[in-house]
């Protein structure tokens, strides 16, 4: 069976007006978003665990697996069962910023011990720094710390804005094994750490400022186990402890996610914006929804993530009901409603989609 990829065009009516910094804000669908889905915003704790844990568990053991394969079609079969679901397991980071803690006690420092510190993307590296991509006055802007207008910058950057995700193991292995620690030793190291290399972020222009209060306690533990992770792995590999061919996977199947990780953020917005602040409206056309029957978008975009766009409509509501609240307002809102511009069919089309956009527009900057 063979598969032809083809650039989709978007959903019916999925071309949305630009500039989109001068969208007026659809009353209609701001206030039917509201009040169909007030309900929604209970995170249901067994849906959180369960599907947590069981991508962990298989996550790890089909990394193991892959270790320990006898053959290079097994071991290729094992590493991508492992990346789907450590990428899945990992994707909770986002969770986590949205959510609150009271409502699921424990579910951070799960998080964070199975997850976080063994991948040294422990939460503090999204937690306070992705709300700020979510504020009203701040999203598309410069001070916004996930955006940059990719769409409008040189073709060659959307190959290099993924390929640079492979180096991403290396990288965060260097700053919690190497800078964390040297850092204690020079001031001026440590500002420079916090503030360019403790967040997960695309505009290279955003600093973050140092944590306060319960937060910095919260980063001070967590910066603390992830560098003692990161130098026992080190360790490990150099005394001999652990094979450098199981290392190797390791860091393969861990670039693997970031790789995947890079695909799923490129296709999340349209990334049209100049800098310009924009309407909650405008946002949310510039944002992007891979609702079904597609099926591969929950593979590639997990945890919610396929209602990108309806996200950042209802930021509160827990991925396991966005769902709902999509089939809700699909139900109601007239077929001329902004709420369906944003709608997509697949992977294949919006990756076509920014790559039409900067070899013609970005050619031109």
């Amino acid at each position: 069976m063979t598969t032809t990829l083809t650039f989709d065009a978007p959903a019916a009516g999925a071309e949305a007006p630009a500039p989109r910094r001068r969208v007026a804000d659809d009353t209609a669908l701001l206030k039917a978003a509201a009040e169909l889905t007030r309900e929604l915003s209970a995170a249901n704790p067994r849906i959180y665990w369960a599907d947590f844990l069981t991508s962990a568990v298989i996550g790890y053991a089909a990394l193991i697996a892959t270790i320990l394969a006898g053959s290079l079609g097994w071991a290729l079969a094992f590493a991508a069962v492992s990346v789907l679901a450590l990428y899945r397991a990992e994707s909770f980071i986002h969770e986590l910023t949205h959510m609150k803690h009271s409502t699921l006690p424990g579910f951070r420092a799960a998080w964070n011990a199975l997850i976080g510190v063994p991948m040294l993307v422990p939460s503090f590296m999204y937690e306070g720094v992705h709300n700020l991509h979510h504020a009203k006055t701040r999203y598309g802007t410069s001070d916004d710390p996930e955006y940059l207008p990719l769409a409008l910058m040189k073709p060659w950057t959307l190959p290099a804005f993924i390929l640079i995700a492979a180096l991403a193991p290396v990288g965060l292995i260097i700053r919690y094994a190497v800078l964390a620690p040297l850092s204690l030793l020079s001031p001026k190291l440590r500002e420079a750490v916090v503030a360019r290399y403790s967040g997960l972020v695309i505009n290279p222009e955003f600093r973050r400022r140092p944590a306060e209060g319960e937060a910095k306690a919260l980063w001070t533990k967590l910066e603390v186990a992830a560098s003692v992770w990161a130098i026992a792995l080190v360790m490990l590999v150099a005394t001999g402890v652990l094979p450098l061919r199981a290392f190797l996977i390791m860091m393969g199947i861990a670039s693997a996610v970031a790789v995947l990780n890079q695909v799923r953020t490129l296709v999340a917005h349209l990334w049209e914006n100049e800098g310009e602040a924009m309407t909650v409206t405008a946002q949310y056309l510039d944002s992007v929804n891979v609702p079904p029957p597609t099926l591969l978008p929950g593979l590639w975009a997990p945890v919610g993530l396929r209602y990108h766009a309806l996200h950042h409509l209802l930021p509160s509501v827990p991925y396991h009901n966005l769902g709902i609240a999509h089939r809700r307002l699909s139900a109601v809102l007239d077929p001329a409603s902004p709420y369906f511009k944003a709608n997509y069919k697949g992977l294949p089309g919006l990756m076509g989609k920014i790559a039409r956009s900067s070899m013609t527009r970005g050619v031109r900057r």
